[in-house]
């Protein structure tokens, strides 16, 4: 009794903090309907979600991040007015901001697939053909998780970063595109603990603004392809 429809939300510009509790509770929500399906004649279909957001300037680094990897003390965060959060993800440390388009899809994969390697790739894919509508040519490179490019200097940059959490074949954290992001936050990390190759964004490498609006209309249709869902927007 699998079921493929998504229910996507976007939440706007959100701090992190509030952002995590709306997530949190949808995680919690479907978990809870998975394990009261145990003793039920008749089953109820689990819910899946993606959350879009804008996020406040923050730092997050995940539960196996070297904590090295954030050049900054607390008083300098202070000061330049970011936050700072360990989180309950994989990954190293990286930076949310506005201007970068942050997915969580929080979906059940008994509805799809039980593979978190291949929930991976797919989450990858679905950003190398959205990036590609406008022309960037990305790709993965072995050992790594993340959507990578190559500047004009033939320079490998990262576009794109993964960190996601999965208990019971359910998914949450997500994805983090930048898209016109303010890329000098990252001069005061080791973005995802990797200091031989940098960041960019869809902004620097086309030399323009990029309407959210048309970005996060080919990640929907590219996640309804990939994932073979159908994707409803709820409010």
């Amino acid at each position: 009794m699998k079921n493929n429809e998504i229910l996507v939300k976007d939440l706007g510009v959100l701090s992190y903090d509030k952002s995590w509790e709306h997530q949190k509770r949808i995680f919690d929500n479907i978990i809870s309907q998975k394990i009261n399906n145990r003793t039920l004649k008749k089953k109820i279909k689990t819910e899946n979600h993606l959350l879009i957001v804008e996020h406040k300037p923050i730092y997050t680094i995940g539960k196996s991040g070297e904590i090295s990897n954030l050049l900054l003390d607390d008083q300098e965060l202070k000061l330049k007015g970011i936050d700072f959060k360990k989180i309950n993800r994989g990954g190293d440390i990286t930076f949310h901001g506005l201007g970068q388009i942050v997915g969580y899809p929080i979906l059940d994969l008994d509805n799809f697939f039980t593979d978190i390697g291949l929930y991976l790739r797919t989450l990858e894919e679905v950003i190398i053909s959205t990036i590609g509508f406008f022309g960037i040519k990305g790709f993965r490179i072995d050992g790594e998780t993340g959507v990578w490019v190559k500047d004009e200097l033939n320079s490998l940059k990262k576009i794109c970063a993964f960190g996601i959490k999965a208990s019971r074949w359910v998914t949450m954290h997500g994805f983090a595109l930048n898209v016109n992001t303010d890329l000098t936050y990252f001069d005061n990390i080791v973005p995802c603990g990797i200091s031989d190759k940098g960041v960019t964004s869809l902004q620097e490498i086309l030399n323009q603004k990029i309407a959210p609006k048309t970005v996060k209309e080919k990640l929907y249709e590219n996640i309804a392809r990939l994932f073979n869902a159908e994707l409803s927007m709820t409010n």
